[in-house]
């Protein structure tokens, strides 16, 4: 394919008054008369891990059937639309999480697959994540960004051993570093444009408007309309961001949520579009999302029940407690499943958001009840720049260490590294 278009920089962005707004990429900035494998258009591919606590209730998370004969159980039912790019994983174990320390640690050795060292403050290993960011992330603007909803605060008779960052994040840059996750998502907001959302009762694209005017005169007919579906994307999130008000008891000290608190769906919802935006943007390719804490005494009352969280996923095989755990996972992946669609609306060079992404959806524990690793929920989704294979069902022997995993998607973004953490061997065909 060849493109004859006036050339604008991918990095060009609307500038003013310490507010820098990144933009989509547009025609505009693929080179005229070259081929697209040789511009910013090419595909470059986005990594993002989704954790969620306290496992899954694995009967309804598994699919029946293997390979590309399998249906889709009730938990990840709500990503039925987008199975042609969807593996589900199973078999696989975690043994740095096996321990004690049930939660104050399962988050940190996700992504590392590492065990902390008992007495150090902290003490864990380099994530996957991190791994990835230095090779594709490092000449963006944010090398990776970290965000959450809230924060671990759980004490138990097992906690105290190791430092609390394995608690409260699942993202490490070195192994003495924690990568705090952000929970606020006007600060997110913040770090993406340069200013919070709102400021002086204005909003940051009021400050931008001449510089935004003068650019869409220069555009083409469809470039511009991208330009003001986009623009007004971003207004739409400054808007809520601007609303939004801490709704859990970690972000306000013990005690209830406030009354006119935001609720817990519309803020993992909200994180989500920040992480679309800074992609969409191209504010970075690598991000890690904890969508809830370990422990999380957080619920949601839409569904017709006050139960939290880690309440239910201590069920002790209670039919009632199991179904209602059940209905807020399936809620939980129903929100993960509007993020994947929104990167799959999103336009990027040849093809979408989505076909350029690799998806890690999943837990470090398998039972909340049990505490167990095996065998772990996961299921990694998107196109990989056309290195996944999609539409699969995949089991692998029992207890294949979960770093063998994290090396296959190492492997799908170019870092061909023989070895990860405790992993024995890439698994085949992701």
């Amino acid at each position: 394919m060849l493109i004859s278009k006036i050339h604008l920089p991918r990095r060009t962005v609307l500038r003013a008054l310490g507010v820098t707004i990144g933009l989509p990429l547009l025609d505009a900035m693929i080179p005229a008369a070259t081929t697209l494998a040789k511009t910013t258009a090419a595909a470059r591919p986005i990594m993002t891990f989704v954790y969620f606590p306290h496992g899954a209730v694995m009967d309804q998370w598994t699919p029946t059937g293997t390979g590309t004969d399998f249906e889709l159980p009730p938990v990840l039912a709500p990503l039925a639309p987008f199975q042609k790019q969807l593996t589900v994983i199973s078999g696989c174990e975690n043994k740095a999480a096996v321990g004690n320390a049930y939660h104050e640690i399962t988050p940190g050795t996700w992504l590392s697959c590492l065990a902390p060292r008992s007495g150090h403050e902290p003490y864990g290993g380099v994530t996957i994540d991190q791994v990835a960011a230095a090779r594709i992330g490092h000449d963006m603007p944010l090398k990776s960004l970290e965000v959450g909803t809230e924060e671990y605060g759980g004490k138990g008779s097992w906690d105290g051993k190791y430092g609390s960052g394995c608690g409260k994040t699942i993202s490490f840059s070195t192994p003495t570093t924690p990568l705090p996750m952000e929970h606020d998502p006007r600060k997110v907001f913040q770090r993406l444009i340069g200013q919070a959302p709102g400021t002086d009762d204005r909003s940051v694209l009021d400050l931008v408007g001449q510089p935004a005017a003068d650019l869409s005169r220069r555009l083409g007919r469809r470039d511009r309309a991208v330009l003001d579906d986009y623009l007004s994307g971003v207004r739409e999130i400054e808007r809520r961001a601007q609303n939004f008000r801490p709704a859990g008891s970690r972000d306000r000290g013990p005690g209830p949520p406030a009354a006119d608190a935001t609720p817990f769906h519309e803020h993992m919802t909200l994180m989500f579009d920040l992480i679309a935006l800074a992609y969409q943007a191209g504010r970075t390719r690598v991000a890690t999302f904890m969508m809830a804490a370990e422990m999380s005494t957080r619920s949601h009352p839409s569904l017709g029940f006050s139960d939290d969280i880690h309440s239910l996923s201590h069920h002790q095989n209670n039919p009632g407690k199991i179904a209602r755990l059940t209905q807020v996972q399936v809620f939980h992946t129903g929100i993960f499943a509007k993020f994947v669609r929104k990167l799959a609306g999103m336009t990027h060079g040849e093809g979408s958001m989505l076909d350029h992404s690799i998806i890690l959806y999943g837990s470090n524990m398998s039972s909340g009840y049990l505490h167990d690793h095996f065998p772990l929920p996961l299921a990694v989704v998107g196109g990989g720049c056309g290195r996944l294979q999609g539409n699969q069902h995949l089991i692998f022997p029992e207890r294949t260490p979960l770093a063998n995993l994290h090396l296959a998607l190492l492997n799908r973004v170019g870092i061909q590294a023989e070895r990860f953490a405790d992993s024995t061997g890439a698994l085949a065909a992701i």
